[in-house]
């Protein structure tokens, strides 16, 4: 199969073919037809498959054939600006050479920022695409109305909900016509995304793509370390000439500025990317990252979605994530359309039942590669938990440690 089976109109078949397109991932050829077809679907797919063209191309077709006239026929939400300006810049490489427009809402900016998407909304644009707090904004101070709604799209849906977005999704559907095509993709799915497939979608078509593996093209290594040998074999790693550009994922933002000082400390080219860095200096670092000006970037997990860079070739878990699906999220920046690279996750002494967990969800078990003999001893593997023995006695009882897998709950904060 080739895009050119899809019949696309002609200015939107030139747009693809002048990105580079051929053939369709497996989201693309499985969900495309069925957007086509005017059916709600509810979509798992993992970052790194195609997705966002899955939805843009069948939507853009439609805009371009109906002639709309620049009235708003399709919402997009996501769940950081990040995400929501990188669909748009998809928007305009795929839309080039059709008449469709459209325009990026989302929070953080200054009085300006609000007023010149203020404009760009009056402007009439066919496609807005937003994060909930902004959105809710427009709607509130009816600067933004959606009465000629066609399509809905909720991208990242299961990120949305964790960052505590299902009231503020909720009360935007309040806003929207109820004939319409709603199309709702995520990475995982969890029971909050079925039950909120069931509020708000009509008899969806349902996708499931590959759930929860890595890229075959990922080569997944686990070093064993202290916590006081991580910085050091990071340097190690970055110092020695197989890598051109690289994700570092650490737990907190306070481990994010303090690596990123360390690093600089050493003469390692490196920059955070946090939620106490300014809108503009997120941007300036993304782009500086995208330009290849920038080899090392060091974010949180906010990062492992919110970032579409080609060509990143390692990916270094600073700290093993929690839960295994953000494990998956974050190796899954390397080894993006159908290449390769190299995903090192750093583990101590108490990281074991995560690593479990995650070996478990890929079915596999993760390569360890020696710790160089400069860098000191590994730390003694904790024992496992034996499930065959009897639980309860004193000898007995299941370590304890952090919590993983399953569905994560919704963070106390949310942004847009």
């Amino acid at each position: 199969m080739t895009f050119k089976d899809f019949n696309f109109n002609e200015q939107l078949a030139e747009g693809i073919q002048s990105m580079g397109y051929n053939t369709p991932t497996a989201i693309q050829a499985q969900a495309i037809p069925v957007i086509l077809s005017g059916k709600d679907i509810i979509a798992c797919a993992q970052t790194g498959t195609g997705k966002t063209a899955s939805y843009l191309l069948p939507v853009l077709n439609d805009i371009s054939n109906s002639g709309s006239g620049h009235q708003i026929s399709t919402l997009i939400l996501g769940p950081t600006r990040e995400l929501v300006q990188q669909i748009d810049q998809q928007v305009e490489g795929l839309a080039y050479f059709t008449e469709v427009s459209s325009l990026a809402v989302f929070g953080g900016g200054d009085g300006i920022a609000y007023e010149q998407q203020k404009r760009g909304i009056q402007n009439k644009v066919d496609i807005v695409i937003a994060t909930p707090g902004r959105l809710i904004a427009f709607l509130t101070s009816g600067a933004l109305k959606l009465d000629q709604l066609k399509h809905f799209v909720l991208d990242e849906a299961d990120r949305m909900l964790d960052m505590g977005f299902f009231q503020d999704i909720m009360r935007i559907i309040t806003y929207l016509p109820t004939d319409r095509q709603t199309l709702l993709f995520s990475a995982t799915m969890p029971g909050k995304i079925r039950t909120l497939a069931r509020s708000i979608l009509k008899n969806p078509e349902q996708i499931n793509i590959a759930l929860s593996q890595p890229a075959v093209g990922i080569s997944q290594q686990i070093y064993r370390v202290h916590d006081a040998q991580k910085t050091k074999l990071i340097e190690v790693l970055l110092r020695s000439g197989l890598y051109t550009s690289t994700i570092i994922f650490a737990s907190t933002k306070e481990k994010v500025k303090a690596l990123a000082k360390d690093l600089k400390h050493a003469q390692i080219n490196a920059e955070p990317f946090h939620s106490d860095m300014n809108q503009g200096e997120r941007e300036e670092v993304l782009l500086s990252f995208k330009n290849r000006q920038l080899p090392v970037v060091i974010g949180t997990d906010a990062l492992s979605r919110g970032i579409d860079v080609e060509g990143i070739d390692l990916v270094i878990n600073y700290d093993v994530p929690g839960d295994p699906e953000d494990y998956i999220h974050r190796i899954g920046r390397t080894a993006r359309a159908a290449t390769t690279g190299t995903a090192v996750t750093l583990v101590n002494k108490h990281d074991e039942r995560r690593l479990t967990n995650i070996q478990s969800l890929i079915d596999k078990k993760i390569e360890e590669i020696t710790l160089p003999a400069d860098i000191g001893a590994i730390p003694e593997q904790k024992p496992q938990f034996d499930n065959n023995k009897r639980r309860g006695g004193r000898n007995n009882r299941k370590p304890q440690g952090n919590r993983s897998g399953g569905v994560k709950g919704q963070s106390q904060g949310k942004k847009s």
